[in-house]
């Protein structure tokens, strides 16, 4: 927990804290796994547009727990034992061992996949999601363009889009490793993969073979990334951008407004969930989570136990090089 805004290294503090009353519709919950998450580091600087109240405040804004208690008045199905994760537009603080929540802020998710996907299921594959159904008409055949397909977010878009019968063009950066990540990337089930410096071409959708241009992009860099990126849309495509690696703009030409007629669109999760979508995120959640049993969605994570934390706080934020997605787990298998 913090009790002021600023680096995580300086404020996150561990902290024994009380027994909470168990209200009549409240639900006690077992806290088994929560990722680290660019978003929760954001909200501990203080620069994250929703942020919890300090002082007391708890990081974490996804995980998955197990129900010990329900209270007398609870109307959900819930019972003792259930798996349950929570909504991440709740801010509600994943990382501790048991939390006594409301039950509409959890929701019942099968308890027959690995923990970690349970835990990390909410925000990353959800986003990939929402942007495959909730932007433009997708029929099968269909091609969308992506950058940072490195990500988990893009590699959520990949096989998601597999699954849909869409294909993907893929645009990573130039760094030693990238010949590995086309591999890594093409056997998810990308189409085609580029580094940036492949795309210096006066015509970018001479790349495309016979895959048709792209009706829908999404830009998580801005810059030049996201200029590359609607390069390859199609007239009268749509581009969303749901993330600013860059810290640069993204710059749009006259031309691309008037002679390509193309749309630019902004994605928050946080907005989205918010915005009467909660049963459309349950249904969404469920499957995602079904396509995690049936192997059709992976990717890559370390589970570090919560006596480890520092460790993953470290390795979360880039500090011992390219890391897997951290998962922070809070209790030995032995006593799940």
């Amino acid at each position: 927990m913090y009790d002021q805004y600023s680096e995580p290294d300086k404020v996150l503090r561990m902290a024994d804290v009380g027994p909470v009353e168990l209200g009549a519709r409240d639900v006690c919950v077992k806290m088994l796994a929560a990722p680290i998450n660019p978003s929760d580091i954001n909200s501990i600087e203080g620069v994250y547009p929703n942020k919890p109240t300090v002082p007391g405040a708890v990081g974490g804004i996804e995980g998955v727990g197990q129900i010990q208690a329900v209270g007398s008045a609870v109307t959900a199905c819930l019972s003792p034992g259930d798996w349950v994760i929570a909504f991440p537009h709740t801010a509600m603080g994943t990382w501790q061992t048991y939390a006594v929540k409301p039950q509409e802020l959890w929701h019942k998710v099968r308890n027959d996949v690995p923990m970690e996907y349970a835990a990390t299921v909410t925000v990353n594959p959800l986003s990939a999601l929402v942007l495959l159904q909730c932007f433009t008409k997708l029929n099968p055949g269909d091609t969308i363009v992506q950058n940072c397909a490195t990500g988990i977010v893009a590699q959520c878009v990949i096989q998601l889009a597999k699954a849909q019968g869409l294909r993907t063009i893929n645009i990573i950066r130039d760094r030693p490793g990238s010949e590995q990540a086309k591999h890594r990337l093409t056997q998810l089930g990308a189409h085609l993969v580029f580094t940036e410096s492949q795309l210096r071409v006066k015509n970018v959708k001479s790349l495309l073979g016979t895959l048709p241009e792209p009706a829908l992009g999404f830009d998580c860099v801005g810059g030049n990334a996201a200029s590359l990126t609607m390069r390859f849309l199609r007239k009268g495509g749509t581009m969303v951008t749901y993330g600013g690696m860059s810290k640069e703009h993204v710059n749009v030409s006259t031309s691309s407004f008037i002679l390509k007629d193309l749309s630019f669109k902004g994605f928050w999760l946080w907005n989205w969930v918010n915005s009467d979508k909660v049963e459309d995120c349950k249904k969404m959640i469920d499957y995602l989570l079904d396509l995690v049993k049936e192997g059709k969605l992976t990717y890559q994570t370390e589970l570090t136990p919560f006596r480890d934390f520092g460790l993953a706080l470290d390795k979360a934020q880039g500090k011992l090089g390219a890391q897997p997605k951290q998962v922070v787990s809070f209790w030995d298998k032995a006593k799940l």
